[in-house]
């Protein structure tokens, strides 16, 4: 397709004169989300081919967006970037009044499938609210003459497998998960707003798209950075499943045939008859890696629900002058190319290369900038060049194995206490970046200084007040602790969402006591989503509050830890080193956390991005009596000990103690390795202090 362009007539003509003159010429098109993968190299192409067309991108830089997407357009005089939500009703009004907005073409979703199984609320914000705010501005502005609402195949739902006639643009929607429920859902409100009050809507339904900037929890990208780096490819279920993969620049010519062309109230398949099976794919990139498929792929569990098939009929669109393009061959090498040259594109995605990945959706992510970074000519760079430099492996080549510099940078709070400074032993192990925070938490220039000053891509939060030695300190110390354990906590969590950042935030489990529903000895943990019942301690009343308003921040990871234990049998902190110099211990079975195996558990929740709220202790419970027992044959045999009651104990505190069980099964899920609270104790605490004479 050739674009002529003279002034503000924009004319385009097909190769065989298809049609004639544009029906529709935009002036001011806003695109929601293009500093993703689709919309980025929409926005490129009409940035490129239309000067006389103002491009504003707006986008909240989520986990798969990024800045670098749109390094092409950064000096073109009519593109401009503006970072915000598409939930917000007031800018997004504000955008569309004073850019003059004429045209909006809405590609900003949340698309994974295997987020939507874990996180399927996330997917109603932003896929259905998000898309109703923008309908809601459209209507009152009054404005808009064009909408282009961007859904997918899978809101068809499965194709049989012996069809020969794919879904047309009529067919019946009948999604079959929460991400294809929710795009199903938007575009009912599409259609009653442009039936209600005559918006100038436009759908279209696409099949898969590959190509370079995809994020890697998408399948082609993910299998090609595994094999870059030599590991096992995994395939949901047997890998029969059969997908339409389309490359993405024809998908961006595809939208901007329909932007000038396609017809107000209509629906458009954007398709190909060209199917894959998902081993084929993963056959097919082994090929051009040359790694041997038998050993290279590997089975997994599958999704709770995974399609057999799509199949689109697309013909409405051809109709329209637009055809594929490229050939899988040709788009896959182009790929591939990509991402061999561009390795550290998107930084640390270990997250994303998992079997069933989980990733952060919340407004920010890492605010990746324009670095000049992208000098890589892919149209240019022969498919058998020379091997990476950056330690991964090329295709067909072998690389050298230097390795890469880490995109993590960790800001940590508590530098002077006791999980705060073995945090910053583990960053020194890993080689991750970190520094410590230097500002008071409940002072807010003091963080956002630390913010800037440090450009971290993740914050940890250690800090806060346990009491001096014990809670008891709390008690007499009411608005410390509060300044402490609420405000400047709640602050940093505020000024992390601000700059789009992942708050670690280590929180209390003694906020919990054994009751009717969880009784002692029953195996009968509480869950992440109980509410809390002990209020005992000034403490856990402070550590209870924070956590329930910090439920409000989407960016926030709550970990809850109870009586920490490491394998530093000298620290006073301790819960071991505690009770083996007590004269007496009360005898109660209590989940506990094993600082040795969970800390470094938390650094790797930080790399996948998870969040909420998070039971962080081993499972299983061990009892006071248990872990002496365990001191006295490892450590001291001579050690003794004597218990007494709990109103007993209660004649010698202040203030009361938690005492529960913890279900640690949201946890043990994630990480399947995790040990029982036992078997823990006696890997990371008791074997490597061992006293030879001990047993």
């Amino acid at each position: 397709m050739h674009w002529l362009v003279s002034g503000s007539d924009a004319r385009f003509v097909i190769c065989r004169n298809c049609f004639k003159m544009s029906s529709y010429t935009p002036k001011n098109i806003l695109i929601t989300g293009a500093a993703g993968f689709i919309a980025s190299h929409v926005a490129n192409r009409l940035i490129r081919s239309y000067p006389d067309y103002k491009i504003v991108v707006l986008d909240k830089l989520d986990y798969c967006s990024n800045l670098k997407n749109l390094f092409p357009s950064k000096s073109s005089p009519n593109f401009k970037f503006v970072k915000g939500d598409i939930g917000s009703a007031d800018l997004v009004n504000y955008l569309l009044i004073t850019e003059s907005i004429d045209t909006i073409m809405h590609f900003a979703a949340q698309t994974h499938v295997d987020n939507s199984f874990g996180n399927s609320f996330e997917f109603t914000k932003n896929n259905i609210y998000g898309t109703h705010v923008l309908l809601e501005a459209c209507k009152v502005t009054g404005q808009i003459r064009r909408f282009i609402h961007v859904s997918t195949d899978e809101v068809y739902g499965e194709t049989e497998e012996d069809a020969v006639v794919g879904n047309h643009e009529a067919s019946q929607l009948l999604p079959t998960n929460p991400y294809s429920a929710t795009k199903a859902g938007a575009e009912m409100l599409v259609m009653a707003y442009g039936r209600s009050y005559g918006l100038p809507v436009i759908t279209t339904r696409g099949n898969n798209v590959y190509g370079p900037n995809q994020f890697p929890e998408k399948l082609i990208p993910k299998f090609i950075l595994l094999a870059m780096r030599g590991k096992t490819l995994p395939i949901h279920g047997d890998g029969s499943n059969v997908r339409s993969y389309l490359y993405c620049e024809d998908v961006a010519e595809a939208f901007e045939v329909i932007l000038h062309r396609g017809e107000v109230g209509h629906v458009y398949n954007i398709g190909t008859k060209k199917e894959r099976r998902v081993i084929d794919v993963a056959k097919d990139i082994c090929k051009l890696f040359s790694m041997d498929p038998e050993a290279s792929i590997k089975f997994v569990e599958n999704r709770p629900f995974n399609d057999q098939r799509y199949f689109l009929d697309d013909q409405k669109l051809k109709n329209l002058g637009w055809s594929e393009r490229t050939t899988w061959e040709e788009g896959l090498k182009k790929t591939i190319e990509w991402y061999t040259c561009n390795p550290s594109w998107w930084g640390d995605v270990s997250g994303a290369l998992l079997p069933h990945p989980r990733m952060l959706m919340m407004p920010g992510g890492i605010e990746r900038y324009f670095d000049g970074s992208e000098n890589c000519d892919t149209e240019s760079s022969q498919f058998s060049g020379n091997p990476s430099q950056t330690g991964v492996t090329a295709p067909v080549l072998n690389a050298s194995s230097s390795p890469q510099k880490s995109s993590l940078k960790f800001l940590i709070y508590g530098r002077t206490g006791w999980i705060g400074g073995l945090l910053g032993k583990i960053c020194e192990k890993q080689g991750i970046p970190y520094e410590y925070g230097k500002g008071r938490l409940e002072d807010r220039s003091q963080v956002l200084a630390d913010l800037r000053t440090i450009k971290p891509t993740h914050v940890f939060n250690a800090a806060g007040v346990t009491g001096r030695p014990n809670v008891d300190w709390c008690e007499s110390h009411k608005t410390e602790t509060i300044r402490t354990n609420v405000a400047g906590t709640l602050t940093l969590a505020d000024a992390c969402r601000e700059h789009g950042l992942l708050m670690i935030n280590f929180a209390t489990g003694c906020i919990f006591e054994y009751d009717a529903a969880h009784p002692e000895g029953s195996g009968i943990g509480f869950k992440e989503e109980d509410k809390p019942n002990f209020a005992g301690s000034f403490y856990s009343k402070t550590k209870a509050m924070v956590e329930e308003l910090l439920k409000e921040y989407e960016n926030v990871c709550t970990l809850r830890v109870r009586m920490p234990i490491s394998s530093d049998l000298n620290n006073p902190r301790n819960f071991i080193t505690k009770i083996s110099r007590y004269n007496k211990v009360v005898n109660i079975p209590n989940s506990m956390t094993i600082l040795d195996e969970l800390l470094p558990i938390s650094i790797e929740m930080a790399k996948r991005n998870l969040r909420g709220i998070w039971n962080f202790t081993n499972p299983g419970v061990v009892s006071h009596n248990e872990i002496l027992e365990m001191y006295k044959k490892y450590i001291d045999p001579e050690f003794k000990w004597a218990n007494f009651t709990l109103e007993e104990q209660a004649k010698v505190i202040v203030a009361p103690r938690s005492n529960n069980e913890m279900d640690a099964s949201k946890l043990n899920k994630e990480f399947p390795e995790l040990l029982p609270i036992k078997e823990s104790l006696i890997k990371y605490v008791f074997e490597p202090n061992k006293k030879t004479s001990a047993v």
